[in-house]
């Protein structure tokens, strides 16, 4: 007999292979930064699928209906603290996009990241960003309290392919005319890389459902079996009681 998946794993197994879907909307962010200083200008920007002639698009600030935006891209002009939190968007073909972390900040100097947890071999951008774009010179970054890169002029910080040795806290310092400045610290985590399914989606439903059919016809044969085999014990029985019977006359 084949030892097969039972039916509940078969249906986790499904689950799985069909969670992803291509036509979820995106939030997208420009400038592509998740944290920001107040006053600055966000535009947040919803990818997806919209039907002919009709770009409705639904915008969601920590779970509730932004009322009054229904364009494809949403300013947030002069950006608050109270405009931090999570965004959404949705149109009438895609559905409810994953939530993008956006972090406001009053402060001079505030260290922008496009996100906070990266997979190896990923490239990582870090920005020293003053409030107001106000000159910025001589600019350190630092991970995990030691220096890492400096500039004479305000500059990014590159890092093109990302390992585990660049976890850590970072945060930028430098001078905005004669006030040294130092950013809050930002965290920058990995986890492991994603695994490509190595065969098409329609492929791996196909694998699932002829599974199944498998384990059932395997469970079919089991009963079978087992219900002739039954039998015959049963037929034993009765044949040695019967033989036992002529052996006594």
């Amino acid at each position: 007999m084949w030892h097969l998946l039972p039916p509940s794993a078969l249906l986790l197994l499904i689950s799985s292979v069909t969670k992803a879907d291509p036509s979820k909307a995106v939030v997208l962010l420009d400038p592509p930064w998740v944290r920001v200083l107040t006053d600055d200008n966000v535009t947040l920007t919803c990818q997806g699928a919209y039907p002919p002639e009709n770009n409705n698009t639904r915008w969601f600030h920590n779970g509730t209906h932004i009322v009054g935006s229904q364009a494809p891209s949403y300013l947030i002009s002069g950006i608050k603290v109270e405009n931090s939190g999570k965004y959404q968007c949705q149109t009438d073909l895609s559905p409810l996009s994953d939530s993008v972390q956006l972090q406001v900040h009053a402060d001079w100097l505030v260290l922008q990241t496009s996100k906070w947890v990266f997979q190896k071999g990923e490239s990582i951008r870090l920005r020293c960003h003053s409030w107001k774009n106000k000159r910025l010179y001589k600019v350190t970054y630092l991970q995990n309290g030691k220096p890492k890169k400096f500039f004479h002029n305000n500059s990014e910080f590159h890092i093109p392919e990302a390992t585990v040795n660049h976890t850590g806290s970072y945060y930028c310092r430098g001078l905005i005319g004669h006030n040294n400045k130092s950013s809050g610290i930002v965290a920058i985590t990995f986890q492991g890389p994603s695994i490509a399914p190595l065969f098409p989606l329609w492929q791996q439903i196909a694998f699932c459902l002829m599974m199944g059919l498998l384990f059932a016809v395997d469970t079919g044969l089991y009963f079978f079996v087992r219900r002739d085999l039954r039998r015959s014990m049963v037929h034993k029985e009765e044949y040695n009681f019967k033989w036992s019977q002529a052996q006594d006359k």
